[in-house]
């Protein structure tokens, strides 16, 4: 049996030269029925601007299109709300600030203004707290961090504005084998750029235990004369299982540490493998770190991660490595040559580096300055950043996806059953995937 509820429709009419006549009205209808021909009813001449409410105590499931009979009449929708139950529900609403922060409570509204004022007056503090936000996985605080961050996008760009349309910061990726000298050159690369002058921000992602979740986050502990240093913020952050490298907020955190003014982000990424295409949709340029005398190394490094880089550090540079060091040199200059270019203006380089001496680091800083100045003038970088914001939202997309899929009751009750079915070898993988994709589909 179908279910009516009661539908309140709050009407503001709007018309160029007339002030704003607002109506409301009760009307008892089927909530399980498109709503087409109760419009049609009583707008006959539909005006520029209506906002509706709906007040039911019936249930409304999630899948029934209630916008679309909206939109077919032609009607600009500009907010819906949902009370069912005490619950209120955004079903359509426009991105902007206010509608971010409509929803806050006085005591949330403080805290994430306090967080943004102090974020972009430079408080350590208060970014490290505006991190941990974003990266919390908790309902309620994700919604204190979207809008947070909405703040600090709006601020990020007046700022590049500000600075002609050119961007606030450098964004480099860095990655390479356990015992490339990451973190030492790390060390000794942002203390050079900060007796410049620079800011620098390192956010560095240390693996997770698969069987404790927990993480050593030992990279702040091997930069100890870095993290010392006032103009540099160290954020160790675990990847909590999160394939590439790079955890699910990483991009996030990018965007707050260059609202808090630093104009040099690094991202340490975990390991080598094709899954490292992740950070390279976050950051302006991709250097790859490669210890000498490290095998048979153009066959253990994979190909796609050699693609991906615009530059090529070859690490221990220094005392008896030199040798091997210059003719790996040799073997990567000879296959990046081989190799299709990515760029129309910037061919990858290999250099030889050493933190220990400090031997090549301030040609490879130019040599990224270098890249940076390329691809800016040719537009390729800010190309580059559009391309990236796409890809970020269709990986949050797809996990989130995922999620909302796994935590479904009708799933979740299946997933135990099958998954013992499949242990035991009496289904396939393959038709259990099926099975609850259907389920999933045919949910309501």
């Amino acid at each position: 049996m179908e279910r009516a509820g009661r539908l309140q429709v709050t009407l503001s009419q709007q018309h160029p030269g007339f002030s704003s006549v607002t109506n409301k009205m009760n009307i008892p209808m089927l909530l399980l029925h498109p709503h087409q021909h109760f419009l049609k009813g009583f707008l006959k001449t539909p005006p520029r601007h209506y906002h509706f409410i709906f007040h039911s105590s019936a249930h409304l499931r999630s899948g029934i299109p209630c916008a679309q009979p909206f939109k077919a009449l032609g009607l600009h929708c500009t907010k819906w709300m949902l009370l069912s139950n005490g619950l209120r529900r955004k079903l359509c609403a426009p991105a902007t600030l206010k509608d971010h922060t409509e929803g806050l409570s006085d005591k949330e509204q403080r805290f994430v203004d306090k967080l943004y004022t102090g974020l972009t007056q430079g408080q350590r503090a208060c970014l490290a707290e505006a991190i941990t936000l974003v990266e919390s996985t908790h309902n309620r605080k994700k919604e204190l961090a979207q809008v947070l961050l909405q703040k600090v996008l709006v601020h990020h760009r007046e700022q590049e504005q500000l600075n002609k349309g050119k961007p606030l910061a450098f964004r480099v990726g860095l990655s390479g084998p356990p015992g490339a000298g990451k973190s030492s050159f790390i060390e000794y690369f942002g203390k050079m750029l900060t007796e410049r002058g620079h800011k620098i921000s390192v956010l560095a992602v240390d693996p997770s235990s698969c069987a404790s979740g927990g993480s050593l986050l030992g990279d702040k502990t091997r930069m100890i004369e870095l993290s010392k240093d006032m103009n540099a913020y160290i954020r160790p952050s675990p990847t909590s299982g999160t394939l590439g490298g790079v955890t699910r907020t990483t991009n996030e955190a990018i965007l707050l540490c260059e609202g808090g003014g630093y104009d040099m982000i690094l991202i340490e990424t975990v390991g080598v493998g094709q899954s490292e295409f992740a950070v390279a949709d976050m950051v302006d340029m991709f250097v790859l770190l490669l210890p000498p005398a490290g095998g048979d190394e153009l066959q253990g490094i994979k190909r796609g991660i050699i693609e991906m880089a615009d530059l090529v550090a070859i690490t221990k540079s220094d005392g008896d490595l030199i040798v091997p060091a210059r003719r790996i040199q040799a073997e990567y200059v000879s296959a990046l040559k081989l190799l299709r270019k990515r760029s129309e203006v910037w061919s990858p380089k290999v250099i030889r580096i050493s933190a220990k001496t400090g031997e090549g680091i301030t040609e490879m800083w130019d040599k990224m300055k270098e890249f940076q100045d390329l691809m800016l003038a040719s537009g390729e970088l800010a190309a580059k950043r559009r391309k990236q914001q796409k890809v970020w939202m269709w990986n949050l997309i797809q996990e989130n996806v995922l999620e909302h899929f796994k935590t479904h009751p009708l799933v979740r009750e299946q997933i135990p059953l099958l998954e013992r079915k499949v242990l035991s070898g009496s289904l396939s993988p393959g038709l259990a995937a099926d099975l609850l994709l259907n389920t999933f589909k045919n949910r309501e």
